[in-house]
């Protein structure tokens, strides 16, 4: 409580820019969280790119037997 205290001792200008780097610091706390979670493994593009090999193959198979 001791903490409080000495928050409402300071000018509200000051509270404001407290309160602000809070906020900051909790925003790009979230975005440095969630660039690390999302960009730590691309299953989904492994499996695009997989996917496109496997319709290349096919094509090229298609057209050797025509030929």
């Amino acid at each position: 409580m001791a903490g409080l205290l000495g928050y409402n001792s300071l000018a509200p200008k000051t509270k404001n820019l407290v309160v602000a780097g809070g906020l900051t610091a909790f925003v790009f706390g979230v975005y440095f969280y969630t660039m690390r979670a999302v960009g730590g493994t691309d299953e989904l593009q492994v499996a695009i790119d997989k996917f496109e090999e496997h319709k290349k193959q096919e094509a090229r198979a298609s057209m050797a037997s025509k030929a």
